[in-house]
């Protein structure tokens, strides 16, 4: 981040402020985990500070210090929308367009008066934010608060909630240390935030060890319904509806499920391909291994995109045509699927 961001963010916050923070629809660790940390950290300094979700987010996330405070845009809209019209500033945590917050909070923050401060480490972001940290070499939007709390010089302000609420981000974006975004220097924060409090055992407890025998269920059928195109080193698992409501889905159930695909020896690309009636999509999970960018893969041709070994997408088609168009493209991407 540049020093003149970093002195301007430091003389705006140096008044208490009204301030709102906001994660992406469908917030995952990394999203809860920011904004929250972010939060703590800003009401330590005397600041009026609020967390607005677009929607929901899964049980496994609702253990973290603060969570009772999040307020969700999709169920008091009103509300959300009066304490965005009177912030003075406002943080989007681990997204970089406002079309991730969905349609009507997007145009709600767009209009907003408020400074808007970006910290982000998705490719291709939009320029909303007055002021922009941005890396896409970074493993997390909690790693990037972690450095945004030391530019503004402040990492003994980090206790151990703001710790566990980082160290969680990490965690997951990282899945436990294992995806190559994973630095030393990221090793470096993880260890100082143990040292501050963070309890690595519980965290990875309660976000991986404590799962309803309704998730394990719905994971044999998604494992069921595991289909390997060997022919593009590809791997897909699809989820309808019917399948969700048997198993009585709840929001995060699905998490994690698309890398087990990705873990079949000689597989480079794995996706997950899942009903949704309610919004009328298919939402779809990309991963890949070595240089097969799904960032790139998505935003060709699924309105979608992230990372490069880690995107999302779309299609408001139904579920079958979905992987039906998903296949039929696979053969101008058989070279690039190399193992």
């Amino acid at each position: 981040m540049e020093n003149t961001q970093i002195e301007a963010i430091q003389l705006l916050l140096k008044q208490p402020k009204n301030i709102v923070i906001v994660p992406h629809r469908n917030p995952d660790g990394d999203a809860m985990g920011s904004t929250l940390a972010l939060y703590h950290y800003l009401k330590g300094l005397g600041h009026k500070a609020a967390v607005i979700a677009p929607n929901d987010y899964p049980e496994f996330l609702k253990w973290l210090p603060g969570t009772q405070s999040v307020v969700q845009f999709e169920f008091n809209e009103e509300a959300c929308t009066t304490l965005i019209n009177r912030s003075d500033v406002i943080f989007t945590l681990d997204f970089n367009d406002l079309s991730r917050v969905g349609h009507q909070m997007g145009t709600v923050l767009e209009t907003a008066s408020a400074i808007k401060i970006m910290i982000d480490h998705h490719q291709q972001p939009s320029d909303y934010a007055k002021y922009m940290y941005s890396n896409v070499e970074i493993s997390s939007t909690c790693e990037m608060v972690y450095n945004f709390i030391a530019f503004l010089g402040e990492t003994d302000k980090i206790d151990a909630v703001i710790a566990t609420c980082l160290y969680t981000g990490i965690m997951t974006d990282t899945g436990s240390f294992r995806f190559p975004s994973t630095t030393n220097r990221t090793l470096e924060i993880a260890g100082d935030l143990m040292k501050r409090g963070a309890n690595h055992s519980d965290i990875h407890n309660q976000v991986f060890d404590t799962h309803s025998y309704n998730r394990l269920q719905l994971l044999s059928c998604a494992l069921g319904n595991l289909t390997v195109l060997k022919d593009y080193n590809t791997a897909y698992i699809s989820l309808s509806q019917e399948e969700l409501d048997r198993f009585e889905f709840k929001k995060g159930d699905t998490e994690g499920f698309v890398n087990y695909g990705l873990s079949i020896k000689g597989i480079v690309m794995a996706v997950i391909f899942i009903e949704n009636v309610q919004d009328d999509i298919i939402k779809i999970s990309f991963r890949s291994k070595g240089s097969f960018s799904v960032n790139d893969f998505a935003r060709s041709h699924f309105n979608g995109g992230g990372h490069t070994n880690a995107a999302g997408g779309r299609s408001e088609t139904s579920l079958n045509e979905a992987i039906e168009k998903f296949i039929s493209i696979l053969p101008a991407y058989k070279q690039q699927l190399a193992p």
